[in-house]
């Protein structure tokens, strides 16, 4: 997700971290899952209601001038209809209601308080805002934004008085430092909270009763994580986007956010970034982390992994992106296995009234362990990688690319493939052949009933448009015109795969080709300032599908609409449905958790990085 932003809309505003309530206890239906999500107290149904047959989300008006209250704040105005399998109905209203606020104080279940959303350096002490003259202060983030709900086996947290339930919540950035004028964006190295939350059996309400931050010193830290994803295993897969160019020595974001957490502009490495984060929650709401160096250093979005716990499709949130697959060695483990960049086929298009998918091919990038990777990257330079250059060398040992929308030549130096495939995986990728074309690729989810994967192009431009600079011609992606309000594909996933040198893949779960499925609109602004049509989705980012109601979950991150929206789409009826505003701000859903360790299979109806505070999110970046 990426952000540009009216400095007079973001200026003296906070941001919510807000999570619905929902019963989490063992036995409840996913009907019953849904009655808690309206914020009172009112007891669940009964645990044991006919059985389920279908379920349908309610349309709601998006808000207008008429009523210019509502379009400044979070506004839930829909419902879910569920209907069983002996006639009768029931509806179930949806609302939202936030835990805190960042900047607030609150409790770290040792007696002590926090600051919600607080920054820490490599020691783990707070780091200061001096911007204003005797008025330092603890820096702290007002853009919440992945975040999982979780339970653990055996969980045990003082003052828990009925079921615990974690909830990860990860804080991308904060836009400002209180001056209003110091622009803080990726200069803060990004936290990471474990909130343990207290549920009422009786009515699944959720109460805050510990705000634990995680220790990231051992990963050096985090680069502005972005899109989450709750693992098959129940930990919570993070991000890190816009990875730092290592060949930019100058680059000044870098050496602030060194500054930042090391104490000095020169201690942060390039290439120690852009990676893919786990948080493993313990059963006393503390957590570990670790940082997969293996699946690629590439603008990580929203990560899905298929139900062979070992595939996982990435999410690549950049100019020039891709897609790409890593495949575990083994199940529940991403710390080893081999990484894949999808080469297009014929007959791309993002309009969903077109015939036939676009083939996808996998090319090898190559086959790595966390740990190797890691060690290459506290050690090597960028230059004992491959050679970088930015005019034709007019040398032929030289190969043409466009990487971040820029026309480079690189060579890769001898022995140096993998140190290039998982330290510059762009470049490679595009030395390699890889369909680099794609524009802001977000989130990833997947259909495991129909073996269906969904993808978010939150904007089909640049990169992706005939003529444009940033095009690479003969790589599949080249649409006539841009959609700034993006599309979401498709993608079919088939076992059976070999690589483009004949080698088998080892998945089942491996995309095969893309098709649009929705498509939203620009159009001349209207009379409230929409640049995209208000009836269809825009500039889609995170996406999150629930089996039991065979419904996909859009969420906005949109300049284009004047208010965000979160929509369902019934992949059976085709119906779309708008169910969720949020005054100019982020959804990242979910999924609710399955099993002992992750509850029932139904859908979250819950808002990370929320609130009136997240409006005017960059869309620079």
């Amino acid at each position: 997700m990426h952000h540009t932003f009216t400095p007079n809309r973001r200026k003296t505003l906070k941001m919510f971290a807000g999570l619905p309530l929902l019963p989490l206890g063992a036995g409840v239906s996913a009907a019953g899952l849904l009655s808690a999500c309206g914020g009172d107290d009112t007891p669940l149904a009964p645990s044991a209601p006919p059985a389920f047959k279908s379920a349908r989300f309610t349309s709601m008006a998006a808000p207008t001038l008429a009523n210019a209250a509502a379009m400044a704040t979070t506004t839930v105005g829909s419902a879910l209809e569920v209907t069983y399998a002996d006639g009768s109905a029931q509806t179930y209203t949806l609302a939202y209601q936030p835990f805190f606020i960042t900047g607030d104080r609150v409790a770290d279940g040792q007696g002590g308080q926090l600051l919600a959303g607080g920054y820490y350096d490599i020691h783990n002490q707070p780091i200061m805002d001096t911007s204003v003259a005797g008025a330092e202060r603890h820096f702290f983030s007002d853009a919440p934004d992945g975040t999982s709900l979780l339970t653990v086996p055996n969980a045990q947290v003082d003052g828990v008085k009925g079921k615990p339930v974690f909830a990860v919540v990860q804080f991308e950035y904060t836009t400002w430092a209180q001056d209003g004028k110091t622009d803080m964006y990726g200069k803060l190295p990004s936290p990471i909270a474990v909130l343990t939350l207290d549920q009422d059996q009786s009515t699944g309400k959720l109460s805050l009763v510990k705000y634990h931050n995680v220790d990231t010193s051992q990963v050096h830290g985090l680069w502005i994580t972005c899109g989450a994803s709750l693992s098959p295993w129940g930990t919570h897969l993070s991000s890190e986007e816009y990875e730092p160019d290592a060949f930019n020595a100058s680059n000044a974001q870098l050496k602030a956010f060194s500054q930042n957490l090391y104490g000095n502009e020169t201690t942060a490495k390039a290439y120690h970034y852009g990676h893919m984060p786990e948080v493993t929650v313990n059963p006393d709401g503390t957590a570990s982390i670790q940082k997969h160096f293996c699946m690629g250093r590439i603008s990580h979005e929203l990560v899905q992994v298929m139900p062979d716990q070992r595939t996982a499709l990435m999410g690549d949130d950049a100019t020039n992106s891709a897609y790409f697959v890593f495949v575990a060695d083994k199940e529940k483990d991403l710390s080893s296995g081999t990484l894949y960049a999808a080469k297009l086929g014929t007959g791309f298009s993002i309009d969903p009234a077109a015939g036939s998918a676009a083939p996808l091919s996998w090319i090898k990038l190559g086959h790595a362990s966390s740990a190797e990777i890691e060690q290459l990257a506290g050690t090597l330079q960028p230059a004992d990688i491959m050679t970088v250059v930015k005019t034709d060398p007019s040398d032929a040992s030289f190969t043409k690319i466009v990487a971040n929308g820029k026309t480079e030549w690189i060579k890769i130096n001898p022995g140096m493939e993998k140190a290039a495939a998982f330290l510059e995986t762009h470049r490679y990728a595009a030395f390699m052949g890889a369909s680099m074309g794609f524009s802001k690729m977000e989130g990833t989810t997947v259909n495991a009933a129909d073996k269906v994967a969904y993808s978010a192009l939150q904007n089909c431009e640049k990169s992706m448009v005939t003529g444009d600079a940033a095009n690479v011609p003969g790589n599949g992606i080249a649409i006539p015109k841009a959609l700034k309000a993006g599309v979401v594909m498709a993608l079919n996933l088939r076992g059976g795969q070999t690589d483009t040198a004949g080698s088998p893949i080892a998945s089942d779960w491996m995309p095969v080709d893309t098709k649009a499925l929705l498509a939203g609109e620009d159009i001349a602004a209207d009379a409230l300032g929409n640049t995209a049509n208000p009836a269809k989705m825009a500039n889609p980012d995170n996406l999150k599908f629930s089996e039991k109601l065979r419904t996909l979950f859009i969420g906005e991150d949109s300049s284009q609409h004047v208010n965000n929206f979160l929509w369902a789409y019934n992949v059976d009826t085709k119906q779309l449905s708008f169910h969720f505003h949020i005054n100019r701000s982020i959804i990242s859903m979910s999924p609710i958790p399955q099993g002992e360790r992750h509850g029932k299979n139904s859908p979250r109806c819950r808002q990370s990085g929320v609130g009136p505070s997240n409006a005017g999110r960059r869309t620079d970046r």
